[in-house]
């Protein structure tokens, strides 16, 4: 075994967990004092590291918060690029989507393949995405995550389908595609106390773009 890169991985491992606990300590403090009332300090002491290793990660609390959305994101083209070639595209999607934007009623358990991910419940994460959301502060941190997470899924798109990210329409086209389905299921979710399950709307808000939105008034063939 080599000593070095297992030490390297450790300490790769060691802040992963650092970056999430700080993120989620973020999410938690503003759900239970609000915005106003967390500071950079406050998130630090609640992980036990210093204001100054928070700045290691996260630039303000604002990123800190928007990270999990980013994160979350990010498995989900890594999970595009791990699907069968055998797979159609947009099955390929809709596969990459359900797989790492697990939400479980009995918590949020998306697959990170690092052991890193805290145990959240269902409650705790749906005020965390009313946080992010609803919150002014957090537009447009939240609006650049999601820049961010498009060009990242985009480019898996093109590595799948044979296109060219820079000169081909396509593989925007579709990342963007997704991204608006995310965050309208999102906030449909939020707006409506989760009357139906995230996963069937995220299945349905998909389903509905691969087949080219039809008008809904459209009786099926």
């Amino acid at each position: 075994m080599d000593i070095g890169q297992d030490g390297a991985g450790l300490r790769e491992r060691k802040k992963l967990q650092t970056r999430i606990a700080l993120s989620w300590a973020a999410i938690r403090l503003t759900v239970e004092r609000g915005w106003d009332n967390v500071r950079v300090e406050d998130i630090a002491a609640d992980v036990g590291v210093s204001p100054r290793t928070f700045n290691n990660y996260f630039s303000s609390k604002a990123e800190a918060i928007a990270s999990r959305h980013l994160d979350r994101a990010r498995l989900i083209a890594a999970e595009l690029r791990a699907r069968p070639a055998s797979e159609p595209i947009w099955e390929a999607v809709v596969n990459a989507v359900t797989a790492r934007f697990d939400m479980r009623e009995d918590g949020d358990r998306a697959k990170d393949d690092t052991g890193a991910l805290p145990e959240v419940s269902h409650d705790q994460w749906a005020a965390g995405l009313r946080v992010m959301l609803a919150e002014p502060a957090m537009h447009g941190e939240f609006l650049k995550a999601g820049a961010i997470a498009e060009a990242e899924l985009a480019a898996a798109v093109a590595e799948r389908t044979g296109t060219d990210v820079v000169r081909d329409l396509y593989p925007r086209l579709v990342a963007a595609a997704v991204g608006a389905a995310l965050g309208v299921v999102m906030d449909h979710w939020v707006r409506t106390n989760g009357s139906a399950p995230l996963m069937s709307l995220l299945h349905d808000a998909l389903g509905r773009i691969s087949a080219g939105l039809p008008d809904p008034r459209t009786p099926p063939a």
